[in-house]
């Protein structure tokens, strides 16, 4: 699986939160909605051949689907990023967003809550 561009992670998000969607209705969801219709079928394309998209066709037109949960996406990054940034450790990328103030007591201890639950 490899990383995304930035234009391929956005439109990712926007076929997670629709679920299956024509370009058009992937164009509409972008935070940049003037990016180009073509420029958008581009993209999604390059998604379909990367196999993070999956589409059903009707006739010419295309409904795109994710292929790849966000779930799956985040934890294959989020682990490089701990490994490249963190050595591997979690404890350490806590501790950065603690003293980064990213992250509060009070969230810290429903972490902790989470963790001695399991």
């Amino acid at each position: 699986m490899e990383k995304l561009t930035n234009k391929e992670e956005e439109i990712m998000h926007v076929l997670w939160q629709l679920e299956k969607a024509f370009v058009k209705e992937v164009q509409a969801g972008l935070e940049d909605e003037n990016l180009h219709y073509n420029t958008v079928s581009t993209i999604i394309r390059n998604l379909v051949d990367k196999g993070y998209v999956g589409y059903k066709a009707y006739g010419k037109t295309h409904q795109y689907y994710p292929v790849i949960s966000r779930e799956t996406y985040g934890r294959k990054f989020w682990n490089e990023a701990t490994r490249k940034f963190f050595d591997s450790s979690y404890k350490n990328m806590v501790s950065f967003f603690a003293k980064e103030e990213k992250i509060s007591a009070k969230e810290l201890r429903e972490i902790l809550e989470i963790i001695e639950k399991k």
